[in-house]
């Protein structure tokens, strides 16, 4: 009969465990420090250990190592309360099995216990090496909704392997692209990060893989792209949807064979980077209206996180609005704390930018209140003054305030970037991110017939055509 070790300083959790690990058919032994749990370790006892990251004489995550180096074939499950991504990338990165953030499913850590264990029977499991983690990390929160997120995330830093990261704007997709490179093996390699919707599409190739001397007009010196940049790194490549067809089949390429050729060169260059995408944009459905390739797509999407809005995860608004409080502090905007009453306010929103709109009027309070404390009526006299944001979808005249706001979260982001400083192209930028998506729909509504789409949008049917060719829109005719 299989032995499972555990140690907990909780008597009620240590019961349940045993409970239910004992009817699942193993033999339980339970301990309440980590002295005794090495002490069976060390005396050979056990096939699987369970252990909380806090007990009374030494923490599960120092104790980790030991074990591992001592019984390497042992597998062990870590489970805590603290529920962050820290948490979860320490297990990974100390070599644990699991991870489990508390509370969690009985049947879950039974099925995980047989896995373990049968997989140490098979071929073992080989300590991965401890790597220094800083607390200082951009991912916040504890919620349910974000746990499944950081255990695949922790799994991803220990391995190689290309992700997608999907999401609505303002979830946070460039902060998780982030944390994968910093904590991975490729941490001392270059990041380098390209949003494809912020440059126009006839240059994204020669951005992306550079070009030689004399490749078009004004090419007066060979330049490096971005894949040659980010060589030994990782290339987070952002708004990937907004890719046209052209750089998708050089990107697959890329993908395939692990090289590519600047933009008027003929000689392949080897790559080795780890390229992880992002998007708000349902990629299936562009592949549907023939804007987006699916066999790159299937690359791509080898490991998909997708992040969850703010509404769904509430519970993590005040660990949220306290880390852009101490933020705000750094940034010599003022020193302030919210109310209960102001949290459970906030906690009522719907939050259609998610966590960048709640950033940005946490800020704003900051900055304009003089009162120490924020308070409930505040952040009420806050949601008046954003009223079209927080209403749900109603008339017309609401909907085109909704988009007011909208377009102006865009040009925050594009300020906040800084990278609008650099450019003197902003209205042909906002159109570029615009004006495509309204073609489609309006195509996509009429089953592809342009004379009905020209006559909606209210332009000459060449023009529509002229647009189509610049924005590289397939038109893809639908039986109706």
């Amino acid at each position: 009969m299989d032995e499972i070790l555990i140690a907990d300083d909780d008597a009620a959790i240590r019961t349940v465990l045993t409970h239910a690990l004992t009817r699942a058919g193993y033999r339980v032994r339970a301990a309440s420090n980590a002295s005794t749990l090495w002490s069976w370790i060390e005396n050979g006892y056990g096939d699987l250990v369970i252990s909380d990251v806090v007990m009374p004489d030494e923490s599960g995550f120092d104790l980790l190592p030991r074990i591992k180096k001592r019984r390497p074939e042992l597998p062990v499950i870590i489970m805590s309360a603290q529920n962050t991504v820290l948490t979860a990338i320490t297990a990974a990165e100390k070599g644990a099995y699991e991870y489990l953030a508390k509370p969690f499913d009985l049947n879950d850590l039974v099925a995980i216990a047989q896995r373990a264990i049968q997989s140490a029977k098979s071929d073992g499991k080989k300590a991965k090496p401890a790597n220094n983690v800083n607390d200082d990390l951009p991912l916040i929160g504890r919620s349910h909704a974000m746990q499944d997120i950081y255990r695949i995330i922790a799994r991803l830093t220990q391995i190689d392997l290309t992700a997608m990261i999907t999401g609505e704007s303002g979830t946070g997709k460039e902060l998780v692209a982030r944390v994968l490179h910093d904590f991975s093996k490729r941490k001392n390699g270059p990041y380098v990060a390209i949003n494809m919707a912020a440059i126009p599409k006839d240059l994204i190739e020669s951005e992306l893989f550079g070009y030689e001397k004399g490749a078009f007009t004004g090419a007066n010196s060979r330049n490096s792209g971005r894949f040659e940049q980010a060589e030994g790194g990782t290339l987070f490549l952002d708004e990937i949807g907004d890719m046209p067809m052209s750089a998708q089949t050089r990107l697959l390429r890329v993908l395939q064979e692990g090289e590519f050729t600047m933009v008027g060169g003929v000689k392949p260059i080897k790559t080795n980077i780890r390229i992880v995408a992002a998007t708000h944009q349902d990629l299936t459905q562009l592949i549907r209206l023939g804007q987006f390739r699916e066999d790159l797509y299937y690359r791509l999407n080898v490991v998909p996180i997708n992040l969850p809005p703010l509404r769904a995860r509430k519970d993590d608004i005040a660990d949220l609005v306290n880390h852009f409080l101490v933020q705000a502090e750094k940034q010599g905007l003022g020193s302030k704390t919210f109310t209960p009453e102001a949290i459970h306010k906030l906690r009522e929103l719907d939050w259609p930018g998610n966590i960048r709109q709640l950033e940005n009027l946490v800020k704003r309070v900051v900055a304009l209140y003089p009162q120490d404390e924020v308070t409930e009526d505040i952040i009420e006299a806050e949601i008046a003054h954003e009223q079209p944001i927080y209403q749900p979808h109603g008339d017309m005249s609401g909907n085109l305030l909704n988009l007011d706001n909208s377009i102006r979260m865009w040009l925050e982001n594009c300020f906040d970037s800084q990278d609008i400083l650099e450019n003197d192209d902003l209205y042909r930028q906002f159109l570029t991110e615009v004006e495509p998506g309204l073609l489609r729909y309006v195509l996509e509504q009429t089953a592809g017939n342009q004379i009905k789409a020209s006559k909606i949008l209210g332009l000459n049917r060449n023009t529509l055509r002229k647009k189509l060719k610049e924005y590289d829109i397939e038109i893809v005719k639908i039986s109706i």
